[in-house]
């Protein structure tokens, strides 16, 4: 009896870290963005081009995104640099997508973070700004060229704030 009871005791202690560990975000169509990317075409009416690295962090929970533009600053630095983490906000069933940048327009405040639902190959972020403007960032996936478009779009100016392609390096 007390080696039956060792042995449901082994096994519990055993299993108990696996139970603990939160299983990993898995996502088919954000799969596809992993990998080094070309970004290029237009942002607030300028033409250019970017590097992005897409890949998966922190356990596979967060899609990171490191952006850089090939422009430089007076400095020799890029001009323009984001980190974006992506990520399965489970309480609300939708992506949620907190956007770092160089600019600093929105640090760690409201306006920094948006979610989405999915809609087929499309992830339409709604980023909300302290001032109550809406931003609209949405990723959409052409599987037959395995390509994806952004578009950006800020509801106050009647001009679209980005159209741009990533085309893999």
């Amino acid at each position: 009896m007390i080696t039956f009871i060792k042995i449901i005791l082994l096994v519990v202690l055993v299993s108990l870290p696996m139970s603990a560990q939160q299983t990993t975000f898995q996502d088919s169509l954000l799969d596809h963005m992993i990998g080094k990317w070309v970004l290029q075409g237009t942002i607030d009416g300028k033409e250019t081009t970017h590097d992005i690295i897409a890949e998966w962090v922190l356990g596979h929970q967060y899609l990171q995104l490191h952006e850089t533009s090939r422009e430089k600053n007076a400095n020799g630095e890029a001009e323009y640099e984001a980190i974006v983490f992506i990520c399965w906000d489970q309480p609300s069933s939708r992506y949620a997508c907190l956007w770092l940048d160089v600019t600093g327009g929105g640090g760690l405040s409201a306006q920094a973070i948006g979610h989405a639902k999915r809609s087929g190959d499309k992830i339409a972020f709604l980023f909300k700004g302290s001032d109550g403007g809406l931003f609209y960032t949405t990723f959409t996936y052409t599987r037959d060229t395995d390509t994806w478009q952004w578009q950006m779009d800020n509801e106050e100016k009647s001009q679209p704030f980005a159209r741009v392609k990533l085309i893999r390096k």
